[in-house]
């Protein structure tokens, strides 16, 4: 297993020429940080493709100091809409970033991006003027899938009354990320959503998104890809990315390195009791799975293979946990602990205990991003920026932040 999930520290090395005491002082100072810690072992594991981002970036010269410290990093601007529990923005941090503005209107997410960021997320970005936001060089996303009306658009643009995605997208969140767009004019964005964005109201919704960016906010390069997260943590989850930069050029969005992940690696040896599903709600789901099975539906409980991959972990596993079941000997089997859930979508250590209740954390991870993809999409969109943009990365700026008006 050891070798299908990337380079050891010793191959690393090797690959970047250089010795091992010296990537271990690169690791030390955040210069270059492992793509994967494994918890059981120690070992740490190196991407192949972020090896090679590295060592691009750092014989551009495009990898600096950090004044005052040695940290070598990026140096970039970027914000974090609809924010949620921060999972885009780890990567986006990891890399040098310094986040100028975050937002998030759910009270029980906002909590939690404070414990882990150490600030607050400002509220409803519907009621934030564009102005009020802070300049930055990327903009990144994760917003609602919601239907657009294009009724009378032609019109709106033959009288000439502003642009087509000001009443093409009005009333929708993706509006909110147009008109900051319109407004700040960042090198690139990276967007996320379910993978349905495609097909939704009969492929409307993605038609209007593609058009609005390429053709409202002169967006010369956006590309779209749907994701598996199953080659990079055991759990079978589909979304879809939309990067795209100011400028013309060649881009596409990464594939996924196949890990072989498993089930039973990321499982705690001894979950806790409370986890069991009661006689009554596992009667319950086993008479509910044999009623829909009899009708010919699909409906039911998933019982997991521990050396395989999950279903996709929902915003509902709160409720009855029936779609990723954990099988246990001589017993009922078990929903995951969120300790567990924040493990299965890829996140930090520290996610494993999240300031809220088990019922906020399931529906937190359930909403949430799978990090490791997001970290693939991240290197890619950044080496293209290094490569288009001759001045990014290479100097601070001094910092700009959003005013306290939440």
């Amino acid at each position: 297993m050891k070798r299908k999930l990337g380079m050891l520290i010793s191959e690393a090395a090797e690959y970047l020429k250089v010795s091992t005491t010296t990537l271990r002082r690169r690791e030390k100072t955040g210069e270059l940080l492992p793509d994967i810690t494994d918890r059981e072992t120690g070992y740490r594991y190196y991407f192949p493709e972020s090896l090679k981002a590295y060592r691009e970036n750092r014989f551009k010269g495009k990898i600096r100091k950090q004044a005052g410290d040695n940290t070598g990093k990026l140096s970039f601007r970027f914000i974090d809409l609809f924010s949620g529990i921060g999972g885009l923005r780890i990567p986006f941090d990891d890399m040098g970033g310094t986040c100028v503005f975050s937002s998030e209107i759910d009270p029980y997410a906002v909590k939690t991006y404070e414990t882990m960021f150490g600030e607050t997320p400002h509220g409803d970005i519907t009621k934030i003027s564009e102005e009020e936001i802070p300049s930055h060089d990327i903009l990144i996303a994760g917003f609602p899938c919601q239907p657009f009306s294009i009724a009378g658009v032609s019109k709106y643009n033959s009288l000439g009354w502003g642009h087509g995605f000001m009443h093409t997208t009005k009333g929708t969140l993706f509006f909110d990320i147009a008109r900051i767009l319109a407004y700040h004019k960042p090198k690139a964005f990276l967007l996320e959503n379910v993978k349905n964005l495609r097909s939704h109201n009969g492929g409307k919704t993605f038609s209007v998104i593609m058009q609005t960016l390429k053709d409202e906010l002169g967006y010369k390069t956006v590309e779209a890809k749907v994701l598996d997260a199953r080659y990079v943590v055991p759990q079978h989850r589909e979304r879809i990315f939309i990067v795209g930069f100011l400028k013309e050029t060649s881009f596409s969005l990464p594939e996924l390195p196949d890990l072989n992940p498993k089930l039973k690696d990321i499982l705690d040896p001894d979950p806790d009791p409370r986890y069991t599903l009661s006689d009554r709600l596992w009667s319950y789901l086993q008479k509910y799975s044999e009623k829909h099975k009899s009708k010919g539906n699909g409906f039911g409980y998933g019982l997991a293979d521990l050396k395989g991959i999950t279903r996709t972990l929902s915003a509902r596993y709160y409720k009855d946990g029936s779609e990723i079941l954990i099988p246990q000997e001589g017993k009922n089997p078990r929903r995951l602990s969120p300790a567990e859930c924040s493990e299965l979508m890829g996140f930090p250590k520290k996610y494993r205990k999240l300031p809220v209740c088990d019922t906020q954390a399931y529906k937190q991870f359930g909403n949430a991003v799978v990090v490791p993809v997001v970290r693939h999409v991240a290197g890619a969109l950044m080496e293209k920026l290094v490569e288009i943009e001759p001045e990014f990365g290479e100097q601070p700026r001094e910092l700009e932040t959003a005013p306290l008006f939440r």
